[in-house]
């Protein structure tokens, strides 16, 4: 009797439709165009490419236009056909791209910031360009007369750039790691608030205008989404890179957020889950489990004759707990930790293996993403790495 063949299970991961190659210097960003088999790229070798899909099935440029400047960022506006570019100057040059994507065509120049731009947003409802640089200023510019409006001067050299067209709020993250919203008015703003989450440096911003929560990424390896709407001031840590975050994306239809980073990972998480807070750590000279003395309480351990340890925490209820008191590792999902952390021995008991499932899928990019940019109406996504090299991933397997 033959044995029978057991079907392998699937796995749902990202397809790869394309890579593009050809640049000489880091790709600094990339996107999409909507409705159509093409991308626009910006590069440090200073180049603006337009990439076509041709018969082939292949991508090749239909623009190669040569800046001044290193292109460090863009913003692309698909119903006017406006690209904005901010370059390492300080410049913002802006371009109207033909219908069929084949020309592109100069409108203006002016000079945004001192130094290098790192990010640029166009907003068409109000005809306003935002940008930050490497000059710890936020500006924002009449799109239509190239005139400065009005600046702010941020903490540290920003890396994150959000906007809401609702409520006109800006929301900048810097590398100083703290996120200012700031209210923007024809000529003037106004600070709203700072908050501050992240032990390193925030390197991406991602604003859900329908929940009104914002997502942070850093280079503390973190992501964190910020309630702004709901004004709990609930901060929920998600905790699944190996190294510095360097993108974000939320899938509003499905609200899933992706985030990709320097380890090469592209990170699924699913938002659609009633998450919990991550605890703030207790404070405390002894084990609050065992009462055995931290190495610092020094008068605990001449009264009990015995050694100081060495404080740790329970990722789960926050206390202090010494390494006999927490010899176990979990991960905790719901608290945004995917990968195993420490906790104490009593709540690794009460963790349920429900408690347990996962809420996130992890995928390998096999380069190191420093830009991405999700079309949800096809489910593609696409991300630009120092390898120099772009690719196009269907997504829908997995974010669905």
């Amino acid at each position: 009797m033959a044995a029978e063949i057991q079907p392998k299970p699937l796995t749902r991961k990202p397809i790869l439709l394309q890579r593009m190659e050809g640049s000489q210097e880091v790709v600094n960003m990339a996107v999409i165009v909507p409705k159509e088999e093409g991308v626009i790229s910006v590069s440090e070798d200073r180049t603006v490419r337009v990439w076509l899909k041709r018969d082939s099935g292949q991508y090749w440029p239909s623009i190669y236009h040569a800046m001044p400047s290193p292109c460090s960022c863009m913003s692309f506006n698909p119903e006017t056909r406006r690209l904005s570019i901010g370059l390492d100057n300080g410049t913002i040059s802006e371009f109207i791209l033909s219908e069929d994507y084949n020309k592109m065509t100069s409108v203006k120049n002016y000079q945004a910031h001192q130094s290098r731009v790192t990010m640029i947003l166009f907003v068409l409802e109000l005809e306003w360009v935002l940008s930050t640089g490497q000059d710890k200023q936020f500006a924002w510019h009449c799109s239509e007369s190239g005139q400065r409006l009005g600046g702010y001067r941020t903490s540290a050299v920003a890396s994150g750039l959000q906007f809401d067209v609702e409520t006109r709020h800006v929301f900048i993250g810097d590398h100083s790691g703290q996120v200012t919203i700031l209210k923007l008015e024809q000529e003037n703003c106004t600070l709203v608030t700072t908050f501050r989450g992240h032990t390193g440096g925030v390197t991406a911003l991602c604003w859900d205008p329908v929940q009104r929560v914002l997502f942070s990424g850093s280079s503390d390896h973190s992501v964190i989404m910020w309630d702004i709407g709901g004004r709990k001031g609930t901060a929920i840590e998600l905790q699944g890179h190996n190294d510095k975050v360097q993108a974000l994306s939320y899938a509003q239809h499905t609200r899933q957020l992706i985030s990709c980073g320097g380890d090469g990972g592209i990170v699924v998480w699913n938002m659609d889950v009633e998450r919990q807070e991550t605890p703030e750590w207790l404070d405390s000279d002894s084990c609050q489990k065992c009462d055995q003395p931290f190495f610092w309480n020094f008068k605990q351990m001449w009264d009990s004759k015995k050694i100081g340890l060495r404080q740790h925490h329970c990722r789960k209820c926050g206390k202090a707990v010494c390494g006999k008191c927490s010899s176990k590792r979990s991960s905790i999902p719901l608290m945004g930790f995917e990968f195993e952390v420490r906790v104490c021995d009593s709540c690794h008991e009460a963790i349920t293996d429900e408690e347990r499932a996962p809420t996130a899928t992890f995928h390998d990019s096999k380069h190191n993403i420093v830009h991405v940019h999700f079309d949800a109406t096809r489910g593609w996504l696409l991300t630009s790495g120092t390898d120099k090299v772009i690719k196009l991933w269907d997504m829908t397997p997995v974010v669905s």
